[in-house]
């Protein structure tokens, strides 16, 4: 029988709907008197680190989670793989989070609920069940901190939110899910090339995200200086191109020391350096914007605070990019 480290967040898994239809904490977490029913797949150590809705979670939560996976591996080396239960809002951020903060060798699984515990059809339980299952699996080490919904394996980096409120939210734009969970099975076809992993003690950066659109002028990146801020990550209109009037601006941030990290609002493909024109992605790189490989915005800014807590260095920050 293998063990299992859970740390319970918050999120819809732990709330009830009440009578007029909000979903809210309720003052105890449901999942907490659960441990006794999943006896049967592995010996359990629950711990509710948390009670937040997910869009309470901030960077801090997030190494304080990371911090205390490593102190409960180094205290019990019974402990076979590590399950956190998570609002499913910023879930995709703590699971690569994580990804990017942990180095150790036992399976670690993020999973939620998209129904609250007490609504028709609630999928918490099953999700849970089906992480427990993906964490005791040696299949499973090697592959970095992985999420599992609705039957699916993904990995942090890849996955995302991509529905409101059906079941079978998230997804891998562009590469799928890596595995699958079945009633007697967990299976892996595809295994992840790289794994980036940063040793860090704080998150103290402020960084911010932006969205183009067209039409978008330089009065926000004026406005955004007027704030002590360490780093700036847009997401870019096509294949990695911003309107012209935002050049001026983003070239007094960068000549400021600021790193501008550089994504694609696409949710497919990657942002490239292709286009000559003025905003063109050529002439961002040219300027020094720094182009990301495929991450979406919300994960490049986790990226950005992570390794500005080990380098300032900017051809450096282009390379753990381009990773």
């Amino acid at each position: 029988m293998k063990t299992v480290l859970i740390l319970h967040t918050g999120g819809t898994i732990s709330m009830k709907e009440d009578t007029t239809g909000a979903v809210k904490p309720d003052g105890r977490n449901p999942l907490a008197d659960t441990a006794p029913s999943l006896k049967n797949l592995a010996t359990i150590i629950s711990e509710e680190i948390f009670y937040l809705p997910s869009p309470h979670m901030t960077p801090k939560d997030m190494l304080i989670i990371s911090n205390r996976i490593k102190e409960k591996i180094d205290e019990d080396n019974s402990i076979d793989g590590v399950v956190i239960t998570h609002g499913t809002d910023t879930l995709e951020e703590t699971a690569y989070f994580l990804d990017l903060t942990l180095d150790i060798d036992v399976p670690v699984v993020l999973t939620g609920a998209m129904r609250s515990s007490n609504e028709i059809g609630s999928d918490g339980l099953y999700n849970l069940i089906s992480a427990i299952r993906v964490a005791t699996s040696e299949k499973a080490r090697q592959k970095g901190v992985l999420v599992v919904m609705n039957d699916e394996i993904h990995t942090a980096k890849n996955v995302t939110k991509t529905h409101t409120s059906n079941v079978a939210t998230f997804q891998s734009p562009q590469y799928g899910p890596i595995g699958m969970v079945t009633k007697t099975d967990v299976t892996f076809h595809h295994t992840p090339n790289h794994l980036d992993v940063y040793s860090i003690s704080d998150v103290s950066k402020n960084v911010l995200l932006l969205k183009a659109y067209a039409g978008m002028d330089e009065q926000i990146f004026n406005a955004i200086q007027t704030i002590p801020i360490d780093g700036l990550v847009i997401e870019a209109l096509g294949q990695g191109n911003l309107p012209p009037t935002t050049v001026p601006a983003i070239t007094h941030l960068i000549q400021k020391g600021i790193p501008i990290v550089l994504v694609s609002r696409c949710f497919n493909g990657i942002a490239q350096d292709v286009y000559g024109y003025e905003g063109g992605g050529k002439q961002l790189k040219d300027l020094g914007v720094i182009f990301s490989n495929g991450l979406n915005g919300q994960k490049a800014r986790l990226k950005l605070l992570v390794a500005l807590e080990t380098t300032h260095d900017h051809d450096k920050l282009q390379y753990l990019f381009n990773q």
